[in-house]
């Protein structure tokens, strides 16, 4: 016998019962961005490996360690998508749908980064991303907060996230900010980790978001973004925390929070929550008004977020706010001389009229017995019977398969569709 072939490290298979819970989820996200009159894109999950070197950043956990990248037949180099936000960028600049002009955009699918797996972070995840082009000022970061805490109120999770907020001010300021957080973090650098040590020189405000108690420790007493702010700075920043004011959108100020991607400026943030242990970030995002020109294009301000949708349906199941529902709402039986011909027409029939429902026809025979178990077994909600008598006079007979001790009732064809709607909607 051949060696059974496994699925690669990190990358999971979505079975039946995950998939059922996954298109709920699905759902409510869909039916989000287009309620606020956001449009849908789809980009290539393979890109130009420099494409993320230039958006990300080259000294970044993410190009440095994370990505899967190889060089094709032609000689490219290319990466599968590590995140969202480059690929978006790339696209409206290609089809120039971003010059002078507005766009607001979202996207859902899978990204890759070789991480070590453990629960709530793969190798291959998915997100879903929206990203928002020409818009200055901080009442677009108020709507995309704001979009996400719908989210959450659909979900009935708005209590069991945090959202933690910063501002990272303009490239200047932090510029300014670094020189002298380098200085600080040289005169303790004994004290600090490995990692922590590397990015003192490659990537100092990554510092920051460390995990290490002692380092944290020390950070108490670092310089302050916030104290290199400009005047219009400040003014981006009180303004957006007067819109969240004024919606009723609690926040917490975390002056640490600076997100793992270079391209970011000004509004950052974090959703996050105690109920997942270490991996408590269920959705991120802020400003990166650089990276289009940074790209190639010209100077376009741009803020978006991305939402890990393993973690978000990890949380939703975690607190029992969704479950698996892979059940049918019919099953069609039949016996009788001609009536596989007889199911078939009648479960297109039913399809037509009930375009929402899942209905599944029985195939491969058996006594009725044997197809009920069948019926049993898919958590049938209804079954619709086609024996003999059915076929001679064109009806089918309903059962209520969740009430054993409700009687069967025999209908036209053509009232069948009718009659299981208002059974299952009772």
């Amino acid at each position: 016998m051949a060696a059974m072939i496994q699925a690669i490290r990190g990358m999971n298979d979505l079975l039946p019962e995950d998939t059922s819970v996954w298109q709920q989820v699905e759902k409510v996200l869909r039916s989000t961005m287009n309620s606020y009159g956001y449009d849908e894109v789809r980009m290539p999950i393979v890109e130009k490996t420099n494409l993320f070197c230039r958006a990300i950043g080259e000294v970044t956990d993410v190009v440095e360690k994370e990505m899967y990248s190889f060089e094709d037949r032609s000689g490219d180099n290319l990466s599968l998508r590590p995140e969202g936000t480059a690929g978006c960028v790339r696209s409206c600049l290609e089809h120039s749908l971003i010059y002078n002009q507005e766009q607001r955009l979202w996207y859902m699918g899978p990204m890759f980064r070789h991480e070590r797996p453990q629960k709530g972070r793969y190798r291959q995840f998915h997100q879903m991303g929206v990203e928002v082009f020409g818009l200055n000022g901080p009442d677009i970061d108020a709507e995309i907060i704001s979009l996400t805490y719908s989210l959450w109120k659909k979900f009935g999770i708005e209590n069991d996230l945090e959202l933690q907020l910063n501002s990272l001010g303009s490239a200047e300021e932090r510029a300014a900010y670094r020189e002298e957080l380098v200085k600080f973090l040289e005169a303790h650098y004994d004290d600090l980790d490995e990692d922590c040590k590397r990015r003192t020189h490659t990537n100092p405000l990554r510092v920051l978001d460390t995990k290490d108690p002692k380092v944290i420790e020390i950070l108490k007493d670092a310089p302050k973004l916030s104290d290199f702010f400009g005047e219009e700075t400040k003014a981006h920043f009180d303004s957006l925390r007067k819109m969240l004011d004024g919606m009723g959108i609690k926040y917490v100020l975390n002056d640490r929070l600076v997100r793992g991607l270079d391209y970011y400026n000004l509004t950052v943030f974090e959703w996050v929550t105690t109920a997942l242990g270490a991996q408590g970030t269920v959705c991120g995002g802020g400003r990166y008004d650089s990276l289009v020109e940074q790209l190639g294009g010209a100077p376009t301000r741009a803020v978006g977020f991305g939402i890990g949708l393993e973690r978000l349906i990890l949380l939703l199941t975690t607190l029992g706010k969704i479950k698996a529902d892979p059940s049918l709402d019919v099953y069609v039986v039949g016996s009788g001389e001609n009536s596989e011909l007889k199911m078939l027409e009648v479960s297109s029939i039913l399809r037509e009229n009930l375009p929402s429902y899942r209905i599944r026809n029985h195939c491969g025979g058996g006594n009725f017995k044997k197809q009920f178990k069948k019926a049993d077994k898919c958590g049938a909600k209804v079954a619709v019977i086609i024996g003999e008598n059915e076929i001679a006079n064109n009806t089918v007979t309903i059962k209520d398969m969740l009430n054993q001790d409700a009687p069967q009732v025999e209908y036209p064809v053509s009232q069948a569709a009718d009659a299981i709607k208002k059974l299952l909607n009772k």
